[in-house]
């Protein structure tokens, strides 16, 4: 199964749109609406965590592999969650402090080429994760209960609100452990069969 991905892969001149306020995500059962500040931020506190424990139990040689041409590895998948925490992070400090900021767009397949991501250190990635995803908690907490319906935007029209953008963290970290996983499973598989063929 092809991993996916909540803003989709698309070529670097190209912005998916972002998902809805309302969004509920199919392969995850996650509902934006239904999901409360304080259970994001604990899911987001646990990730680090849970995406080390999976990348452990996957072999070493298949970390950089990617099943497929339009799917990132496993390295890829967690050096973009680190990048994730790192721009979520700042968007939200910038809808807190800013009147309606202009949202930088991540241009995430861009940023796996350009900053090779598959070569980069695992282990140091890891680190680096643990690291983002704990300063996005700090703005997080930061953040006033008058400062829940600020908003950014993005794309013309694509006013998102910062409620979104802690339900959106969320969503990215739960989605892509997933995929780790996933991609680490039938890897995995894969090169067993072929030590037994």
């Amino acid at each position: 199964m092809p991993a996916s991905h909540p803003e989709n892969h698309v070529s670097c001149d190209q912005l998916p749109p972002l998902a809805a306020e309302d969004h509920a995500c199919d392969v995850c059962a996650l509902v934006y609406v239904e999901t409360r500040i304080d259970d994001a931020v604990s899911a987001i506190a646990g990730l680090p965590g849970a995406v080390r424990e999976v990348v452990h139990a996957i072999p070493p040689e298949v970390r950089r592999v990617r099943p497929s041409p339009g799917v990132w590895s496993v390295t890829e998948y967690v050096c973009h969650l680190r990048d994730v925490y790192v721009s979520f992070t700042i968007r939200l400090h910038r809808v807190r402090t800013e009147h309606q900021p202009a949202l930088e767009p991540m241009f995430n397949d861009l940023r796996v080429c350009r900053f090779r991501y598959n070569d980069r250190d695992l282990a140091a990635t890891l680190d680096e994760l643990a690291a983002a995803a704990a300063g996005f908690c700090d703005e997080v907490a930061r953040t006033g209960e008058h400062e829940w319906d600020r908003v950014g935007t993005r794309l013309p029209g694509e006013k998102r609100t910062a409620r979104w953008l802690v339900r959106q963290a969320m969503h990215e970290g739960v989605h892509h452990l997933g995929d780790i996983h996933r991609i680490g499973e039938t890897l995995s598989g894969a090169a067993q069969d072929e030590g037994a063929g």
